[in-house]
C-alpha cells in the first residue's frame, strides 16, 4: 500500500520549513520558533495533511516500514498463549508466553526457549503474527516468550536500547527481561542451555544488549534490522546511529553466537548497522573462516549470506543481506506489521541457527 499523497505533502512541507529555518540558523526545537513550527504542524493535521506533533516525533526512534490497516493481529492458536506480568526493582512489564500444543510421542522434557523482542509500536500479538514464531514452536516443540514494552517507559513502546542505564546488566530493561526468563524457567521445564533471544529494530538492538550483558543466560542472539551494542547514548545519538552516522558501537566483550538479518534498502535503520553487529560478534571470536553464498527466496528477493565458522566448522556468526528489502521482518506474514513476505524466512533461519549451537560448557 502506498503512502497517502496527503501524508507525503505534509512530510515535504515539514521538511522544507525545517530546512529553511535551519539554514537561517534558527532553532525550531525550543524557544519562540518551537511554537511556530508546532502551530504549522497542527494546522497541517487539521487540514487532513497528516502533520504530527513534535512531542510524539521526539520519542519515535523507529517508524512503520509499510502502511497496514489498523486491525488486531491474528496469532497461531494451536497451543496456549498466556499473559503474565513480572515485578522487578527496575519496574514492571507484561509479557506473553506461548506454550506449544503437545505432540504425539513428546517426552515432555526440558524445552528450548526463544525470547522475541518486538519493534516500536508493536505488541506481543502483533509480533507473533508477523514472525509466525508460534507456528514454528508447534512444529519443533519450543517455548516462546514475548516481552512487551510499556507506553509509560517509552511513548512509542520502543525498547530503550539507546540509554546508558539500559545497556548494563542490572538496574534497567536487560535485568527486567532476564527476570521474565527466570520466571518462565520457574514455571516451565526450560532447557537452560538453549535459551535464545531475537528481535526486530529496537527489539534487535535490545537483543544485542542482552547478549552482551547476560551472556550466561542467552546461548545465541538474532538481530533483524537492529543496531550494535552501545551505538548510542540518547535519542539524538540514536537517530544518528540509525541513519548510519553514529559510532559503530563498543567492542563486545562476550562471544555469543549471532545471526543478523538486514535489508539493504532499509532507510529507517541503515544496513551498515547490521554490518557493525556482525563485526562486533566476529571481533569477540577472532580467527574465524568466512564463506559466502547467494540465492533467491521463494518470494523473489535475492540475498547474500556470510557464514563465519570456527576451527571445527561451527557457524558462530551468520549475516544475511536481503537485497531490495526495507525495514521489515524478512519472510514475515502480512497479519503483522513490519513484514516483507518476499524475502527468505528469517524466523526459520534464526531457529535453525539457534538449535544448531552446541550446549555450552
Amino acid at each position: 500500500m502506498k503512502t497517502p499523497l496527503s501524508t507525503t505533502l505534509a512530510m515535504n512541507i515539514n521538511d522544507t520549513i525545517g530546512q529553511a529555518l535551519a539554514q537561517a540558523g534558527l532553532d525550531t526545537r525550543s524557544g519562540p520558533l518551537k511554537g511556530v513550527t508546532d502551530t504549522i504542524r497542527k494546522a497541517l493535521a487539521s487540514a487532513g495533511l497528516g502533520g504530527g506533533t513534535p512531542e510524539a516525533e521526539a520519542d519515535v526512534i523507529d517508524v512503520v516500514a509499510r502502511d497496514v490497516n489498523a486491525k488486531p493481529a491474528a496469532t497461531h492458536a494451536a497451543g496456549s498463549f498466556m499473559r503474565r506480568t513480572v515485578q522487578h526493582p527496575a519496574g514492571a512489564r507484561d509479557y506473553k508466553l506461548y506454550q506449544p500444543a503437545a505432540r504425539a510421542g513428546d517426552a515432555s522434557g526440558a524445552r528450548p526457549l526463544v525470547v522475541m523482542l518486538h519493534g516500536c509500536t508493536q505488541s506481543a500479538d502483533d509480533f507473533a503474527a508477523g514472525t509466525q514464531m508460534n507456528r514454528l514452536a508447534d512444529e519443533h516443540g519450543f517455548l516462546v516468550l514475548y516481552p512487551e514494552q510499556s507506553a509509560s517507559a517509552n511513548a512509542s513502546r520502543c525498547w530503550n536500547w539507546f540509554r546508558p542505564q539500559d545497556q548494563v546488566r542490572e538496574g534497567g530493561e536487560p535485568a527486567l527481561i532476564a527476570a521474565m526468563v527466570r520466571a518462565v524457567m520457574n514455571e516451565q521445564a526450560v532447557d537452560k542451555q538453549r535459551v535464545f533471544v531475537a528481535g526486530l529494530s529496537a527489539g534487535a538492538a535490545m537483543a544485542v544488549v542482552l547478549g552482551e550483558t547476560w551472556p550466561e543466560l542467552f546461548a545465541a542472539v538474532g538481530a533483524h534490522s537492529g543496531l550494535p551494542y552501545a551505538a548510542a547514548y540518547d535519542i539524538p545519538s540514536a537517530m544518528a546511529a540509525m541513519k548510519g552516522r553514529g559510532v559503530a558501537g563498543h567492542s563486545a566483550a562476550h562471544a555469543v553466537p549471532t545471526i543478523v538479518f538486514h535489508g539493504d534498502r532499509d532507510h529507517t535503520v541503515q544496513h551498515s548497522n547490521g554490518e557493525h553487529i556482525a563485526q562486533q560478534a566476529r571481533r569477540a571470536t577472532p580467527a574465524l573462516d568466512v564463506s559466502r553464498d547467494t540465492g533467491t527466496a521463494a518470494g523473489g528477493r535475492r540475498y547474500t549470506r556470510e557464514r563465519h565458522t570456527d576451527a571445527v566448522g561451527r557457524v558462530l556468526v551468520e549475516q544475511w543481506t536481503v537485497h531490495g528489502a526495507g525495514h521489515a521482518w524478512s519472510g514475515g506474514d502480512a497479519a503483522g506489521t513490519y513484514t516483507d513476505n518476499a524475502g527468505p524466512d528469517a524466523s526459520a533461519e534464526m531457529l535453525r541457527f539457534f538449535l544448531a549451537q552446541p550446549p555450552r560448557g
